[in-house]
């Protein structure tokens, strides 16, 4: 009686599935369910309508995935992206295509294009991702931690950055950006071989100007965005004065003079650290918790508690007996906080927290025009280039030529600060960072390692310093 009560509105399977899982039945039963007739039957192609079916095209392309599986939840995740992808790419018939890209292994094919959602984020399964991130992870870099790490190749029409109603899912038809190699720093032998026992001392940056502090820019600007920063859709947007030259002077040193050509130099090459930038979290004026060395490229700088993590400074987990209410509350809001990428030489900041980081970066500023000690809002979802290791190779070689003092005083371009929640400046009721309730400061390890190897090889400043100056 239960099986005349059967509706065949029940199935959504298609036939082609059907026949795949009764085959997978009869090879696992040894029965043949054709033999099987009436009611009975169709009772039991409702039961495997319900059984878990995967296409063979899926298997396939499963079977090309890199990289291994940190749980069982990610590996089914994975799964679920590669059926939905699947699903989508029927619609246009370029399912044979994308097995033909990845088997392979081809950025000759063709693109293999995905409608592009309105926050330009793939959904699977309560998680999002940029589309062509989640396919590259999965069948070529499964080291990829962000977007900013790939480039399209020169063939590819429909690539993520180009804001086009679709986009490439090949992922072949993205490279990894290469980290770029820097070129020596050709300075003086040093005959004497005297190392200076005293230095000259920098301008602070929170008092630059007769204003007593740094100024003030928001992000979005008005105008054309820097290329560090991406939009609530996840775009990537370059900005048209985004090419820095190579003789672009940091604001307040006179350009460069032609380097003597009699003189012989010795080349200082620049090394890449273990670490490569250095983090210390303050409280105001007072210095909280040990230093964070990160060696990942990706970390987070958040406000909680997880101590185990080699890519997370947990700042929830650090204790201050003198911490007052204000600063309590600011640490409240921290949240998922700040996200630090360093890809291809290039420092990224992403704000993830939902109230606006405050960033002091020399080296963006100068990129950008504006005076050193500049104070930068970036937005919640919003990213930008904090540092970029070619344009301090640029300025590095410039400054030899100029002295002791000029390389000296680039020192301060490798230290970047940055405060939740609450800002500092001229705008702001705090007019440094040391009246900002949190906040971190970044030394960036290997441009000051360079930096220190070239004033090793100069020797003494011009202007010697003695009890009696």
């Amino acid at each position: 009686m239960l099986i005349g009560t059967l509706s065949p509105n029940l199935s959504c399977t298609s036939s082609a599935q059907l026949q795949g899982k009764l085959q997978e039945l009869e090879r696992l039963s040894g029965a043949t369910v054709n033999n099987v007739t009436g009611g009975v039957k169709f009772f039991l192609l409702q039961i495997i309508s319900m059984l878990p079916f995967t296409p063979p095209v899926v298997k396939r392309l499963l079977g090309w995935r890199k990289g291994d599986f940190k749980s069982e939840q990610e590996e089914k995740w994975s799964e679920k992206a590669v059926k939905s992808l699947v699903k989508k790419l029927k619609k246009n018939g370029t399912v044979e295509e994308l097995e033909k890209a990845i088997t392979g292994q081809d950025s000759k094919t063709r693109c293999i294009t995905i409608a592009r959602s309105l926050d330009g984020r793939l959904q699977v399964s309560q998680k999002k991702g940029l589309p062509h991130v989640i396919y590259c992870r999965l069948w070529r870099y499964p080291d990829l931690s962000s977007h900013h790490e790939l480039k399209p190749v020169e063939n590819c029409e429909f690539a993520f950055h180009l804001r086009r109603e679709e986009v490439c899912v090949n992922p072949y038809h993205y490279t990894k950006v290469d980290q770029p190699v820097l070129p020596p720093v050709l300075v003086p032998k040093n005959y004497s071989g005297e190392i200076p026992t005293s230095f000259p001392e920098l301008p602070s940056l929170d008092e630059p100007g007769l204003s007593g502090a740094p100024e003030n820019t928001n992000f979005p600007m008005t105008e054309s965005p820097p290329p560090g920063y991406i939009t609530d859709d996840g775009d990537g947007v370059s900005s048209p004065g985004s090419n820095i030259s190579s003789n672009a002077d940091f604001p307040g040193q006179p350009s460069s003079p032609s380097p003597p050509l009699a003189v012989e130099a010795e080349p200082v090459m620049y090394c890449e650290p273990a670490f490569w930038c250095s983090i210390s979290y303050y409280e105001q004026n007072t210095r909280v918790g040990e230093t964070f060395h990160a060696s990942q490229p990706s970390i987070t700088v958040d406000g909680f508690t997880d101590p185990s993590q080699g890519d997370r400074f947990c700042l929830g987990l650090l204790s201050n007996i003198n911490r007052n209410t204000v600063v309590e509350q600011t640490r409240r809001h921290i949240g998922k906080g700040v996200r630090l990428y360093y890809i291809g030489g290039e420092v990224f900041a992403e704000c993830q927290s939902e109230s606006s980081i405050f960033v002091q970066s020399p080296n963006c500023n100068q990129r950008y025009g504006w005076h050193p000690a500049t104070v930068c809002k970036i937005p919640p979802g919003c990213n930008l280039k904090i540092f970029n290791n070619q344009e301090f190779a640029s300025l590095l070689s410039q400054s030899v030529n100029q002295g002791f003092e000029a390389v000296y005083s680039l020192t301060r371009m490798c230290t970047i600060r940055m405060s939740f929640v609450k800002g500092w400046g001229a705008e702001y009721r705090r007019q440094t960072i040391t009246s900002t309730p949190c906040w971190i400061e970044l030394h960036l390890n290997g441009p000051l390692q360079w930096l220190d190897r070239v004033l090793t090889q100069m020797g003494s400043p011009a202007l010697r310093c003695s009890s009696m100056s």
